[in-house]
């Protein structure tokens, strides 16, 4: 609690952090009600909520290029918070979209402001990662994993909260708002050149084709040279599947099979359960941080959340369902913060944008497909108990392929100036 405390005390991080909140707030407060909006529109084309899922993540494989790229060139200030203002207007180009309720409209402008959105992360992230020392990282990560934990727990219902008060269109005028507010904390970050600029000055002009293709080819490379990044990215194209599941498990168990006549009421429930069990789960990780060594929470979290998903998978009941879910909630923040805070002390800040526009497609390109196959075959080929079957068994193989893999690299937790020296700048 003290580190935690006093990593806030750090200005820019206090503003940055909040930024990213608020940003990610709103994002899941839409989807949520958009989610709730369409099942009930539409309650008999349950694809239409594999659709929506789509537009937030299949846009990263129409922009990953430009994203890393952007990041590690341009103002990294300027870039986040443009990101936010950008995706503000479009948010009110959907409220009009909504209101003449042409889908095609609707799901157009979900796709480009999803698009636009991906360009804040890698930029926010790559600020965190310039004003922080290593030893602030694992710290910030498990500040990032409760934050995800309190989104879990507040975010799902909120927005079921909001839909059921003043409908979608108050749920899309909180996401203009949390935009509105993410890009003014941003402005106010006092930043070093070295942080917003870390490879020096460019012109939008010079960011051709030929140099965007050289650049995204030195991320490559230079994630090649490290077997670890290599076997994490793997691990990442995994997670996408996981995600792309995970995404619309919920509500397709409980419609469909556990609570078909109050399934929005229970999805609060489940909300608030495993958002409880990931905030606990992120402080139990935190303080084992310290005591385990941050591939040996990976690997545990891994496996342990992939045979509970299984098993929740063939709940009978409501009860069972959430019992098995609060234990996955309990497992998943060892993963989230044993990678979020490797990541930074094994890659060179130089090198962050492009990192992350790789593992951030590789990913997406996994959930997208996830979420495509899932639109076409569910309840014609593929169960309920199916897609929990596949996601917790993607967990489990990550888990072996990580026991096997990770840690004969384990020494590079403690080695990334090794990393750094092997960039090509």
């Amino acid at each position: 609690m003290k580190n935690m405390i006093e990593i806030f005390k750090n200005r820019n991080y206090s503003l940055l952090f909040l930024a990213a909140f608020t940003s990610q707030m709103g994002n899941i407060i839409g989807i949520a009600a958009f989610m709730l909006y369409l099942l009930d529109r539409f309650s008999e084309k349950p694809f239409y909520a594999a659709i929506t899922e789509l537009m937030y993540s299949l846009p990263t494989l129409a922009v990953f290029f430009l994203v890393g790229v952007l990041a590690d060139r341009m103002d990294r200030q300027k870039i986040a918070a443009n990101s936010d203002w950008i995706c503000a207007f479009l948010s009110l180009g959907l409220l009009g979209a909504i209101y003449i309720d042409w889908m095609p409209l609707i799901f157009a402008l979900l796709f480009l402001r999803s698009a636009v959105s991906k360009f804040f992360y890698p930029a926010q992230g790559a600020m965190i990662q310039g004003i922080l020392s290593k030893d602030e990282y694992t710290v910030a990560a498990g500040l990032n994993q409760m934050t995800s934990s309190l989104f879990m727990l507040f975010g799902n219902a909120l927005g079921i909260f909001i839909y059921w008060t003043i409908g979608l269109q108050g749920a899309i005028i909180v996401d203009f708002a949390t935009y509105i507010i993410s890009a003014l904390l941003i402005r106010a970050c006092v930043l070093s050149e070295a942080v917003r600029l870390p490879n020096g000055t460019h012109r939008w002009k010079e960011i051709n084709i030929k140099f965007v293709a050289k650049d995204f080819k030195e991320g490559l490379l230079y994630i090649l040279k490290s077997p670890l990044l290599v076997y994490l990215i793997i691990g990442f194209f995994v997670f996408g599947i996981v995600n792309g599941g995970m995404s619309v498990m919920p509500a397709y168990i409980l419609k469909y099979k556990l609570a078909p006549d109050n399934y929005e009421e229970i999805m609060v429930l489940v909300g608030i359960v495993f958002g409880i069990s990931v905030l606990l789960g992120s402080i139990i990780a935190s303080i084992l941080a310290k005591k385990l060594k941050l591939y040996q929470m990976v690997i545990i979290g891994v496996g342990v959340s992939g045979a509970f998903v299984i098993a929740s998978g063939y709940s009978t009941s409501v009860f069972y369902y959430l019992a098995f879910s609060s234990l996955v909630g309990l497992s998943l923040p060892f993963v989230n913060i044993g990678i979020g805070g490797w990541l930074p002390r094994i890659v060179d800040p130089k090198m962050m944008g492009r990192v992350q526009g790789w593992i951030t497609p590789v990913m997406m390109l996994s959930q997208s497909i996830t979420l495509g196959v899932i639109a076409m075959t569910f309840q014609k080929i593929v169960t309920v108990e199916g897609i929990y079957v596949l996601v917790g068994g993607c967990l489990l193989f990550v888990s072996f392929f990580y026991m096997v893999t990770l840690p004969k690299h384990s020494e590079e937790e403690e080695a990334p100036e090794a990393l750094g020296k092997s960039a090509s700048i």
